[in-house]
């Protein structure tokens, strides 16, 4: 049994859907206590029952991230949940594709509330907490577009390069701290945020092998698969990974 994570305390925002759920499936899985954080009570039940077999080691906190006291308020009651704090994943996301002259500024505000300011405001409130764990992790979810240029993306793009770079900031801010820092960028997974995308196509079967087409592995990712690179990340096999932006997009990024 792998039991990298036994007695270790996590906290997953986006945690009821896509990557974040798939993550904190595999975190209760190695033996930690998650706190799963989603903005609707709909989908944090519906969590809740999918991991049912832990639910002694699970806790689900309603919290919107684009709201300060949201952010603050959901480490703090992960820590009076649990007792500490030792892995943060900031999962939580949302998707823009427009062309630039499209985009209102209220979309516009609404990626960079979700993408950017929801990551770099948990990572405020949690520092101190993982601090006095006496070390820590933090693993930013960002994307392909972090790192490339997507066409059609510009908002998003813009939100998800500002995580790359916002990782690399804050893993020098706090490695004396002995907490790390970094970050995957996934392709296009199986989420339902590319079931959303898919939909509003007239054609989604067409759309998706075109999708498809453009990886070296020709395959759409599975949010396990992510997951699975998140928990190496916040495990102690990665003790000397920090700064880090780590693709896992197919081969997508090296083209």
């Amino acid at each position: 049994m792998n039991d990298d994570f036994i007695n270790k305390v996590a906290l997953i925002t986006g945690g009821t859907s896509g990557i974040g759920l798939a993550t904190a499936q595999l975190f209760l899985q190695r033996g930690a206590n998650v706190a799963i954080i989603g903005s609707t009570k709909e989908k944090g039940q519906a969590a809740l029952t999918a991991l049912a077999a832990h639910s002694q080691h699970l806790t689900f906190i309603q919290a919107d991230v684009t709201q300060l006291a949201d952010c603050e308020r959901a480490v703090r009651q992960t820590v009076e949940t649990f007792g500490r704090l030792n892995i943060v994943i900031n999962s939580a996301g949302v998707y823009l594709e427009k062309r630039i002259v499209d985009v209102s500024e209220a979309e516009f505000q609404q990626v960079m509330d979700v993408n950017v300011k929801g990551t770099f405001f948990i990572c405020k409130y949690a520092i101190p907490e993982l601090k006095n764990s006496g070390s820590g992790a933090i693993i930013n979810v960002a994307s392909d577009a972090g790192i490339n240029g997507n066409i059609l993306c510009t908002a998003y793009c813009a939100s998800k390069g500002a995580v790359t770079t916002f990782t690399k900031a804050l893993s020098l801010e706090v490695a004396l701290d002995q907490i790390r820092v970094n970050c995957v960028c996934p392709g296009d997974i199986e989420t339902p945020m590319l079931k959303e995308q898919l939909a509003t196509s007239t054609n989604p079967d067409e759309l998706l092998r075109e999708m498809t087409s453009v990886y070296p592995q020709c395959r759409i990712g599975q949010p396990e698969e992510v997951a699975e690179v998140i928990g190496f990340l916040a495990s102690p096999k990665a003790s000397l990974i920090t700064g880090a932006i780590i693709p896992v997009d197919g081969g997508l990024t090296a083209c």
